[in-house]
């Protein structure tokens, strides 16, 4: 299958799905459409709620595209590069409209920064999670403050540092990443569905309010993730992440 980002309106849901190939690794294109169909969800009248999803079975994003990474060369491609992540998430907290993520497997990187981006996040017991960027001698800079503001700094400092270390659903239920763990993707989607579908019978701009009250403290969030793409795109220059991507050609 050739890489996606799709939009469909059920029952006044609107369902966002993403796919790519490479366990759903997502380039520079996928995430610019994927920001773009978030902002146009947030202003479609017909779509009350959100999902947030990806294709495939077992992992929902590990994160942006190594081929794109190795391909780096300068600092502002570097800037480009990692504010695509910072995009989307940007989108996910000006829409305003609530989204619940839904995350059947591994996610890593930008992957638990898409998941901490939303306002509500159900997950099966194979949705473990991973930061793995000090691995390649950067950080998880643009996703910390969305991952931050869900497990807190402790537990955004634990599993940063730990890069090699993929930790449960239910460690990530206990943080507060994930609200609910389900056995299976079967169960996840009828919870999914009709958490989405209950929250439609609610009054929009109720609900507009109350994701404003939830990401209050967030405003300077254009500014502080643009800044932290720059720092991602220095350091993938260094000549220790240069090394480090050598493994991956």
């Amino acid at each position: 299958m050739n890489p996606y980002v799709s939009i469909k309106n059920k029952n006044g849901v609107g369902y966002i799905e993403f796919y790519h190939p490479a366990q759903n690794s997502l380039p520079g294109n996928i995430l610019s459409e994927l920001a773009r169909t978030i902002t146009a969800a947030g202003e479609d009248t017909n779509i009350k709620v959100i999902v947030l999803q990806s294709g495939g079975e077992r992992t929902f994003c590990a994160g942006a595209s190594f081929n794109e990474l190795i391909d780096i060369n300068d600092e502002e491609t570097g800037k480009i590069f990692f504010s695509g992540f910072a995009n989307v998430i940007n989108a996910m907290r000006k829409c305003p409209k609530f989204i619940i993520g839904r995350i059947q497997g591994k996610t890593v990187g930008g992957g638990v920064g898409l998941a901490a981006a939303t306002d509500y996040c159900m997950a099966t017991k194979f949705a473990q999670i991973k930061l793995s960027e000090l691995n390649i001698g950067i950080g998880p800079f643009v996703v910390g403050p969305a991952v931050q503001r869900k497990l807190g700094l402790s537990g955004m400092s634990q599993i940063a540092m730990d890069a090699n270390t993929f930790y449960t659903a239910e460690w990530a239920m206990q943080k507060g990443l994930y609200t609910h763990v389900f056995d299976s993707v079967e169960a996840l989607d009828d919870a999914v569905t009709t958490f989405a579908e209950g929250l439609c019978t609610y009054n929009p701009r109720a609900m507009a309010e109350m994701k404003t009250m939830f990401w209050r403290g967030t405003e300077d969030w254009d500014q502080l993730l643009a800044q932290r793409a720059k720092i991602s795109g220095r350091l993938v220059l260094s000549e220790f992440t240069k090394e480090k991507l050598k493994e991956y050609k």
